[in-house]
């Protein structure tokens, strides 16, 4: 899912009003209400991190959990964003790449993951999964919004907004997770999701290293 909602556009193109300018390649000050955006994502994704975490391991759920794993990631991806506004483009697309290859570990940890709660047999709590689900998809959703307009950006701009829309379609799958193990009583609706956040990851892994190598190449 992440490769076919994603697109790649030069930077030198006019992408008309609705965008906000895009810094420099030498670097410069970052398009205009950029850091506040990040800042109140940064916040937002560790508070939702903590919460998972306890409603994860209360509930028994791997997706919750792996959810909560990919909030942390994303709040020190908008961390590193934060601390490199300004570098240069070089700087910001190596930090793009490594922020791509911890994207892609987060796949592998929730591959790893799902895999023991299949063989211990734990059937996770519908309840507190749906609840945590809808509030999870809520404060991404607004996140999302808000980094909208800068989703055509340079690689690091990019990577923080594919982390983004990768969580809130996340939070919709971890909901039908839990409609499913409602449903059935049983944990393959969890396992099923938390296998297919897994491979939202590792696509969105690829695409960033894609794009950020292109960058890297092209600043030779």
């Amino acid at each position: 899912m992440s490769a076919s909602c994603s697109h790649d556009h030069a930077h030198g193109h006019d992408h008309g009003h609705h965008h906000h300018p895009l810094p420099s390649p030498g670097g410069g000050p970052p398009p205009r209400g950029y850091v506040r955006v990040l800042a109140v994502a940064l916040v937002v994704n560790a508070g939702m991190f903590l919460v998972e975490v306890v409603a994860g391991l209360a509930a028994g759920s791997v997706s919750l959990l792996a959810d909560a794993v990919d909030f942390f990631g994303d709040a020190a991806n908008y961390a590193v964003s934060l601390a490199v506004i300004g570098f240069a483009l070089p700087w910001r697309s190596r930090v793009a790449w490594l922020k791509g290859l911890a994207m892609g570990a987060f796949g592998l940890f929730v591959i790893g993951r799902a895999a023991w709660s299949l063989a211990s047999g734990t059937v996770p709590e519908p309840a507190t999964m749906g609840i945590v689900g809808v509030l999870a998809l809520a404060a991404n959703l607004g996140v999302a919004w808000l980094l909208y307009a800068f989703r055509d950006g340079d690689a690091d701009m990019r990577s923080v907004w594919l982390c983004t829309r990768n969580d809130a379609l996340g939070n919709l799958a971890v909901l039908a997770a839990a409609a499913g193990v409602f449903g059935t009583g049983l944990a393959w609706p969890d396992l099923v999701v938390a296998a297919v956040m897994a491979a939202l990851a590792l696509s969105a892994s690829r695409e960033v290293l894609r794009h950020a190598g292109a960058e890297l190449r092209a600043g030779r």
